[in-house]
């Protein structure tokens, strides 16, 4: 905080599985007041979350200013036994029950993709950053298809730990990862098609997008960012818990700005392999949610249609939450 601040109040605001978070209300050197939003963690994985959000919403608000809240600074401290990492913010008053204009919202969101490009030319990001938990982004690479992977690994280890072996289940990864995704990602950047790493979120969900009180400006927080192939993004859209990105308007709004990358036909398919990254987290860092089930699902169908290998079990057209529209509240959204 500014030199000569004077902390008035902090109290606990917001509901978080991982972290403690707090709004802290100061008044400056000069007598105005000002409000801060405070997070911090402790344990394996407190360090990328709260310095991957700090250089997350930072890169945000260099290409689309105010879209996130204002980073302020992230460091760390001891409590008794504890070390703690925090990362500290502007607070906004929010509103997390309506939903964005699609119009406004996907213009928002397609700027970020168009002006936020990757410095160095590479997918990934330059440090760390947390999606749940442990679903960590970070690993720089020239391919897409190599990001994605090293990125869906991490995650498939950390949902096998938390939720034991499954013999059925590696095999299926195993085949997505050596076949399914060198081609169906392998395409956009082979007979001369290229895919510009995009700067994307990494978990724009609805309870992470909110109606600032004071504006009625759109606000997303919590980011986990990476340089990605644009479409990832929305592989949380898909997911079970979606309830009103879910609607094609939202996407059909984006996409006057930025078009489905060629193979457009492929679009779908990519969509689905991307959401297997927020469901493999929400599985990992909530055991015994029905994700794992969805995504290995998810997984037989992309086996079958691009690397068939006859040792997998057949998709399940009725376990498709795509296909029967079954919602299913996210953790979360349960919290709240």
């Amino acid at each position: 905080m500014p030199r000569g601040t004077r902390v008035v109040s902090a109290e606990s605001c917001g509901v978080s599985v991982w972290t403690k978070t707090a709004k802290v209300s100061v008044i400056l050197q000069g007598g105005s007041g000002k409000r801060y939003f405070l997070k911090c963690a402790s344990g394996k994985g407190a360090r990328a979350l709260a310095g991957g959000e700090f250089h997350s919403a930072s890169a945000i608000n260099t290409v689309v200013t105010g879209l996130v809240p204002q980073a302020i600074g992230w460091g760390e401290y001891h409590a008794e036994e504890s070390h703690v990492f925090f990362f500290l913010g502007d607070f906004h008053d929010m509103d997390l029950s309506t939903a964005p204009d699609p119009v406004d919202f996907a213009a928002q969101i397609a700027e970020m993709h168009g002006k936020g490009t990757s410095p160095n030319g590479m997918f990934g990001f330059h440090v760390p950053t947390v999606i749940g938990y442990r679903g960590a982004y970070g690993h720089l690479g020239k391919e897409l298809g190599e990001s994605f992977t090293h990125q869906l690994k991490d995650v498939i280890k950390y949902d096998n730990e938390t939720n034991g072996p499954w013999p059925e289940y590696d095999a299926a990864c195993k085949q997505l990862i050596d076949v399914v995704i060198p081609r169906l990602l392998g395409a956009l950047q082979s007979d001369g098609r290229e895919i510009r790493p995009a700067l994307v979120h990494g978990e724009l969900w609805e309870q992470n997008v909110g109606t600032d009180m004071a504006t009625g400006q759109t606000v997303v927080f919590d980011p986990g960012c990476t340089y990605a192939h644009n479409e990832m993004e929305f592989g949380t859209w898909r997911c079970s818990w979606a309830f009103y990105f879910n609607s094609p308007v939202y996407m059909r709004a984006y996409q006057r700005h930025i078009e489905p990358s060629e193979l457009v036909e492929e679009w779908d398919d990519r969509n689905r392999l991307y959401s297997l990254h927020p469901y493999l987290t929400d599985s990992a860092g909530h055991p015994g949610s029905p994700s794992r089930q969805i995504a290995y699902n998810d997984m037989l169908y992309l086996c079958e249609k691009y690397g068939p290998l006859d040792s997998l079990e057949k998709y399940d057209v009725e376990k498709d939450v795509s296909v029967t529209g079954t919602h299913i509240p996210h953790a979360m959204k349960l919290l709240r």
